[in-house]
């Protein structure tokens, strides 16, 4: 009835490679207050992937996390373009030279068509950093964004 509303579907991964960026997050989000997601979609026109993201980011609300330690993982598959995007919370604590070495280890994944296993390594990096400045508080966290693989147009 409303196309527009009808959820993305993926057009990328097949059910294994689902699972195991899936599971990445799961990882990388249990021991840190820290939220990660991923989108992917298939271009990425008129925009810088860095552009895209942030765009996104807000888009998604990523924005409003307490701790502001939220992080976009994304990905433009057809237009083999790519970008990771932290908030301000996380991106103090880790700054610029992290997020381009995320970038291109995930970019020699994808140069061998690795492309779930690079973005899973990129989520469970993430969460490491997350982990290490922003731990798990067992009375005060709770999982502020969902954690689901979205996809794009």
């Amino acid at each position: 009835m409303f196309p527009f509303l009808r959820r993305k579907r993926n057009k990328f991964f097949n059910p294994e490679e689902l699972g195991l960026i899936a599971k990445a997050i799961m990882t990388a989000e249990r021991e840190t207050s820290g939220e990660v997601r991923v989108f992917v979609e298939g271009r990425c026109s008129w925009m810088d992937a860095i552009d895209r993201a942030k765009e996104l980011f807000v888009s998604l609300k990523m924005d409003q996390t307490v701790d502001r330690n939220a992080t976009l993982v994304y990905i433009a598959m057809k237009d083999h373009q790519l970008a990771v995007y932290g908030d301000e919370g996380i991106h103090q604590k880790v700054g610029t030279d992290y997020w381009e070495k995320l970038v291109k280890e995930m970019i020699s994944c994808f140069n061998k068509n690795n492309y779930a296993e690079g973005i899973a390594s990129c989520v469970l990096q993430i969460g490491q950093a997350l982990k290490t400045f922003f731990p798990y508080k067992q009375d005060a966290d709770k999982n502020e964004l969902p954690d689901d693989i979205v996809f794009g147009r």
